[in-house]
């Protein structure tokens, strides 16, 4: 029963890769983050994004002794 509980964090790692395959939802020039245009933040914005979602899939799924 556990162990089935915890097979649905890892629906988590399925975010990073559709948030960056779908172009069209960051397709854009505008908002802009100091100067830089919104289709380059928002791809550096997943990195810190996808570590934050692997780190706590990890940290739900592993075994404990």
């Amino acid at each position: 029963m556990g162990g089935e509980r915890q097979r649905w964090w890892y629906a988590l790692l399925v975010l990073p890769p559709i948030g960056l395959l779908i172009t069209p939802i960051y397709n854009t020039d505008d908002p802009r983050l100091i100067g830089i245009p919104f289709f380059y933040w928002y791809q550096l914005a997943w990195v810190p994004l996808s570590v934050v979602i692997t780190t706590i899939v990890y940290l739900k799924t592993r075994q404990r002794d």
